[in-house]
This record gives structure tokens, sequence and C-alpha cells, in this order.
């Protein structure tokens, strides 16, 4: 947990917050790392327990909120259970899942259960940041003051770098060959892969692969900024992906920014495709 009281208060303080910031739906998960850090004996309840809590949330306020699953992934024939249960009897959108579990991503066949389940019920998944395993942190994020050690290796640099390298495995492996329809949602702008992008798809030969990695990344995946509230990245993902593949969010309680909707109202783009990453491309791809 991390303390933040906001987390836990899914009622009528967290609607003023949202009247107050111009926001009309929220749409509402736990918080890193979920369920996948435990054994699937207690990950698989717990995971029922959370999410009926949250669809009680929703439903009590249908018209402002809606949610994503956690999923106990340490059983993955579990977790696609879990999924289908609470698209099917809880309205949910999609998923929330943080990084590896057990050290494993997401292109490991020992997850397609997941990623069948999500494709068939035309729900995404949001892809979150985790920390890098032990061994990456050792090599990568020490030798410095223990403050500066941490914020490098998770939000000042490293969960970025780790979720894109998960997200990429997951072209490089052939999962949208296998999923073609799957989709999957990214924060902070694209973690870095926009960037990167044409380096990526002209550096890594992947021939194995029906389409180029280019292709994959701007047909199956969408991004958010995720409360980075910066025009440059904005814009670099508006030019390499389109307006139609950027949902507008927060990053609610981590970070309330007073300017988060004029953010977006004063963004140098046009009225179209405001609309677009506003609300109409959540609306098309939530079902909302």
């Amino acid at each position: 947990m991390s303390g933040l009281p906001e987390l836990e208060d899914l009622g009528i303080d967290r609607l003023k917050h949202m009247d107050a910031m111009g926001i009309d739906v929220q749409v509402l998960s736990y918080t890193t790392p979920g369920t996948q850090v435990l054994p699937a004996s207690e990950a698989v309840p717990l995971a029922r327990e959370a999410n009926d809590q949250l669809g009680s949330a929703i439903a009590a306020h249908p018209d402002r909120f809606a949610g994503f699953a956690t999923l106990p992934t340490s059983d993955p024939e579990a977790a696609a259970t879990e999924l289908e249960r609470t698209v099917h009897e809880l309205g949910f959108r999609g998923a929330m899942i943080n990084g590896r579990t057990q050290e494993r991503f997401l292109d490991d066949p020992r997850f397609n259960p997941v990623l069948k389940a999500a494709e068939a019920l035309d729900v995404p998944l949001y892809l979150h940041p985790t920390v890098p395993s032990t061994a990456v942190q050792h090599a990568y994020y020490t030798g410095l003051d223990p403050v500066t050690n941490g914020r490098f290796a998770t939000f000042g640099w490293g969960w970025h770098m780790e979720t894109a390298i998960h997200a990429l495995r997951l072209i490089l492996a052939g999962i949208f060959d296998n999923y073609p329809r799957l989709q999957i949602i990214l924060g902070h702008w694209g973690e870095m892969i926009p960037f990167f992008l044409a380096r990526i798809n002209e550096a890594v030969v992947a021939k194995h692969l029906q389409q180029s990695i280019s292709d994959y990344f701007l047909q199956n995946f969408y991004v958010t900024p995720s409360g980075l509230y910066t025009y440059p990245p904005f814009l670099l993902a508006l030019q390499t992906i389109g307006a139609d593949r950027i949902m507008y969010s927060v990053d609610y309680p981590y970070v309330i920014d007073e300017h988060a909707r004029t953010f977006l109202e004063n963004a140098p783009i046009s009225p179209a495709d405001k609309e677009k990453i506003a609300h109409g491309n959540a609306e098309r791809v939530l079902k909302i």
C-alpha cells in the first residue's frame, strides 16, 4: 500500500475531486502490484474479493466510474476466468497488468489463457510499470544514495524502460500474430517507445513476424499520459501513432495537477483531435 488515503476513497471525496477537475468518468483500478506478487492460493480469492469491492463502488455511481480488473496472474487459467467474470458480471472494461509475474513477462506461453480471454472479450489490457528485477536493480541502479537509487530504478527511469521492454517482447514473441485483435494500453506517452520506434523497426530483425514492429505498435497499442503534462512527448506520440491511438488520463492520486484539463484544452492540436483524445477513443475502446 502507498499510504495515500485517496486510494481507498471510492465515494464522495473522489467525486468532488473529479468535479473540480472536470472529469466526467474515471476508470478505477487497484494500485501496483495488485495480486500478482501473491501465490495462487492467496491471489485467486483475494482478486475476486477485490474486484467485487470495486464492482460495488462502480454500481453505486455507474455514470461516473468504470473499472479494470486485478488478476491473479500467478494462476493464468484462474486469471482468465476472473477476467471473464468481471467483464460479464461486473461490467469491467479490461484489466490492469502490473508488469512481470514470478519474473516472467506476458509473452511467456503460460499466460496465453489471459491474452486469449482478453482478445475474445474484446477488452484491453493496461500494461502498468513494476520495479525491475533485483538483478537488474543491482546492475543498473545502485552506487548512488538510497533515495536516488530508488527513484532512478522506478518512476525516474527504470520502470518505464522495464515496461517498454515488456511491450516490445510481446511484439517480438509474435503475440499479435497469435492474437491479432488484442489491444494493450501503455502509460507515460508510450513508455519511451514512440521516440525510438523508427530505430527499433529498422534495427531489430524479426523475419518470423507477419508485419513490421511499427505496424504492431500502431495497430495493437494505445498510449495515455499517466499524469505527464509536457507537450514534447505528447506531440511526439501524436505524430508517431496518431490521435486515434491516444487516450487522455490522469494519475490520481499520485499526480494531482490542477492543469490536467487545461493541458489538453491548450494543446496546439485540432478540435477534432482533442475530442478523440479527451473522450472519444476511450468511449470506443472501453465501450463507455
